[in-house]
């Protein structure tokens, strides 16, 4: 990250904490990956400890909040959409995540099919990476992201791929 952006956001700021995806966004390479890693514990947690119904609501919130907290990051960092804003790809990764039984191998799937479809941005992900701006058009993207990587996650439970 630059450091006139640096300059601009603070760990100690709540929304720039989660936005920065705890601090893992601010990384020097491969940021959105670093923010998928840092989303992995909090993953696991969630499955094991909540309830189907309320990891649904945590990810719906997540994902609204996830709006408000990207959008007034970029706004306090001056860009659009710096790579070291990553809470769309914590939320990513939890939606990639919904009603899959949790072993390392689901994980590192999970992990592996979200950030493909993040990086590669097939149609229509790329559209809305490209049109769509504002915290709406950060989170948009990698929500999407995560539903084609969970339907992929789904699509080998049923076939017993996985």
């Amino acid at each position: 990250m630059r450091a006139e952006l640096r300059q601009r956001i603070s760990l100690k700021n709540p929304l720039h904490f989660l936005a920065l995806g705890f601090g893992s966004g601010l990384a020097s390479k491969a940021p959105g990956t670093f923010g998928t890693l840092a989303a992995v514990p909090l993953v696991w947690i969630c499955s094991e400890y909540l309830s189907f119904n309320i990891y649904l609501t945590l990810v719906l919130l997540s994902s609204l909040l996830g709006i408000w907290i990207c959008g007034r990051t970029a706004d306090d960092m001056q860009v659009h959409d710096d790579s070291s804003i990553v809470w769309d790809e914590v939320v990513g990764m939890l939606i990639t995540m919904i009603a899959v039984p949790l072993s390392w191998q689901t994980m590192l799937v999970g992990f592996v099919l979200f950030r493909f479809f993040d990086i590669v941005k097939p149609w229509p992900i790329s559209y809305l990476d490209k049109h769509v701006h504002g915290g709406f058009g950060i989170m948009a993207d990698d929500v999407l992201a995560g539903a084609f990587a969970l339907i992929c996650m789904h699509l080998g439970l049923y076939f017993n791929w996985l």
